[in-house]
């Protein structure tokens, strides 16, 4: 059981993980870097940018509502009220300030004085309600208390509720079969592009999305308390990743395309490995951790053998990108990054419980 005013280890990494996942954004493609010759805080005093548009300025408040939110919590309770408000603020300007006189140096990025009004306009939000709300979710009677009710305790489990929270934000990514992360074909050039036959894209993705669905379910309860409800919180976590997905296509192609992942192969994909996921459940902590594992690596090596979804490559051809340019290159790399993050934790826990039954 937490003390009343407990500090939030997990609202810490997410500070951690929010402010990287910014930066990347800010700051992608990473290529291209000059020296134009200007000073790097030229765009402060420069007039205001010809074509400003509602979504610009709505993105820049949003994106960074809640680094000022996770702020705030982070720091908690140590500095609480008006000064963490102020912080948090500042920590939001700061930022800004710093990523878009970096942006003076890419060629592909404008570095504006209103992007850095809007962004610390949006920390300052995020802020106000976590100030609000504080209590709320850190506090005995708050939703801190079904963290440390459903999952057990420590650093090392709030690390992988992030990772968690990370392979839900890889589920907007567009271009990848469903929950088929860690493909990394697009590193290499002339990648792909061999004919199948319709049957074997369909086992392909269904095998995908079999064995992502078998490695995240498990992967969910190994940092779980045992006595807790694991079948139900393993459907709640797929359910939201769909939800997710949904929303992903619905906002970033149409409002009618909010189902284009729903194809024979992924929804039987989904059946099999959740029921082999809910029969899992039972086996025992390291059994958990070893299945988890192996699941991860199949459908690691099965996503970068799948051949393209001719479908999907023909939306995503047509497909105007715009402001999601560089919301799309940090999903891909999340979605490309995260089943080799997740085996190395799991292989942590391994070890972990490991020494722990040797030591016992």
């Amino acid at each position: 059981m937490t003390t009343r005013e407990s500090p939030s280890s997990l609202a810490r990494y997410l500070l951690i993980a929010y402010a990287l996942l910014v930066i990347y954004a800010s700051l992608h493609p990473f290529s291209g870097w000059i020296d134009p010759g200007v000073p790097p805080f030229a765009f402060l005093s420069a007039p205001l940018p010809r074509y400003l548009t509602a979504f610009d300025l709505i993105a820049n408040v949003v994106g960074y509502m809640p680094l000022g939110f996770l702020t705030v919590l982070a720091i908690y309770p140590g500095v609480r009220g008006a000064p963490a408000a102020s912080l948090a603020f500042s920590a939001g300007l700061a930022l800004s300030l710093s990523v878009e006189a970096l942006q003076t140096y890419l060629p592909t990025r404008i570095p504006s004085n209103v992007d850095v009004a809007s962004n610390s306009v949006g920390a300052l939000l995020g802020a106000l309600l976590a100030v609000i709300t504080t209590r709320l979710l850190l506090r005995d009677a708050g939703i801190q208390a079904l963290r440390y009710r459903l999952f057990r305790v420590g650093g090392r489990v709030d690390l992988g509720l992030v990772l968690l929270g990370l392979w839900l934000l890889s589920q907007l990514n567009p271009e990848t079969l469903l929950f088929g992360n860690g493909d990394l074909r697009g590193l290499f050039p002339n990648a792909g592009g061999q004919h199948h036959p319709a049957e074997v894209f369909i086992r392909t993705e269904a095998a995908v999305a079999a064995a992502n669905t078998l490695a995240v379910s498990l992967f969910a309860t190994t940092l779980m308390k045992r006595e807790q409800p694991l079948r139900a919180v393993i459907l709640a976590v797929l359910l939201t990743a769909l939800c997710v997905r949904s929303f992903a296509y619905g906002l970033l192609f149409s409002s009618q395309d909010i189902f284009l992942w729903v194809t024979p192969g992924a929804l039987f994909g989904i059946a099999v490995g959740a029921l082999t996921g809910i029969i899992a459940a039972s086996l025992s902590m390291s059994l958990r951790i070893a299945l988890a594992g192996l699941a991860l690596m199949i459908a690691t090596a099965v996503v970068n053998l799948a051949p393209e979804n001719p479908y999907l490559t023909a939306a995503l051809a047509v497909w105007r990108q715009g402001h999601f340019l560089n919301f799309t290159g940090l999903t891909r790399v999340v979605s490309a990054l995260w089943p080799f993050v997740a085996l190395a934790y799991l292989l942590s826990l391994a070890s972990e419980r490991g020494h722990g039954q040797r030591d016992g």
